[in-house]
């Protein structure tokens, strides 16, 4: 799995010498801004009703009352950090449900650039047909609806877990662990959904290859540490990166 994932970081570094050589910008940045805007604003009002979630949690169960008649420094050392991380872990728990809704609303276009990367490396032309995009999209979305289901009943669990002191320390590490799997996982998709996998297969076919979608996934939540640019390039890179990433993997078996 190690190697898988470093194959899906260095597909990030293919993917922008393609992207740059076949002048695909166009397809990365339209939906690069269509994205940032709506993070942004996403982000904004997530940030302002989490405070006030947590802070109204914490008040209705006694927490801070107790914490404070303790007068214990180390105690609300520990309080607050365990604050910090409930706090980290509902933002993922966000950020998750806000990605798998702009996968679903960029679906169509993420598709075709898979598709055109393929096209491109392989110098053929998939037949483009509205009826199989239409039915593409509706399993890609349907597809996004189960990982959404899984990945909230992980995030849950391990929002849980972080109200333990100390042990709740290491749940956000989980949580970005299962993040970049799940993002991964719909980035890989898309060339599973062009080789006309079923869904079980695709899933079955994904499982096997855990690291190229945690590699991708990776990747792509690290260029959000770059704002504006890192944001708007991510979603459209991850993509390309992806189908990549399937195309020189060691195994052809599978999906042919």
């Amino acid at each position: 799995m190690l190697k898988e994932i470093v194959t899906a970081i260095q597909s990030y570094a293919r993917a922008h010498r393609f992207i740059r050589e076949h002048k695909l910008w166009k397809w990365i940045i339209v939906p690069g801004i269509f994205y940032t805007l709506l993070f942004i604003a996403g982000f904004y009002f997530f940030w302002v009703s989490s405070s006030q979630v947590v802070s109204a949690f914490n008040h209705w169960l006694g927490i801070d009352r107790w914490v404070h008649s303790q007068r214990s420094q180390i105690l609300s050392f520990i309080f607050l950090m365990g604050e910090i991380m409930v706090r980290l872990i509902m933002m993922l728990f966000y950020f998750s449900l806000f990605k798998y809704l702009f996968l679903i609303i960029g679906s169509p276009v993420f598709a075709y650039l898979s598709e055109k990367t393929e096209s491109i490396m392989e110098g053929k032309d998939f037949p483009f047909s509205f009826k199989q995009l239409f039915a593409d999209i509706v399993r890609g979305i349907k597809l996004a609806l189960r990982n959404t289901l899984w990945q909230s009943v992980y995030t849950v669990s391990l929002l849980i877990l972080s109200f333990i002191p100390l042990v709740g320390w290491v749940v956000p590490v989980t949580t970005v662990l299962v993040e970049c799997y799940y993002y991964g996982f719909s980035m890989l998709d898309y060339s599973c959904e062009r080789h006309r996998l079923s869904p079980g297969e695709s899933i079955a076919f994904i499982s096997k290859h855990k690291g190229l979608a945690i590699g991708n996934g990776m990747v792509f939540y690290l260029m959000h540490l770059f704002p504006i640019i890192g944001w708007v390039l991510a979603p459209a890179y991850a993509v390309v990166a992806a189908t990549i990433s399937l195309y020189h993997r060691d195994d052809k078996v599978g999906m042919e």
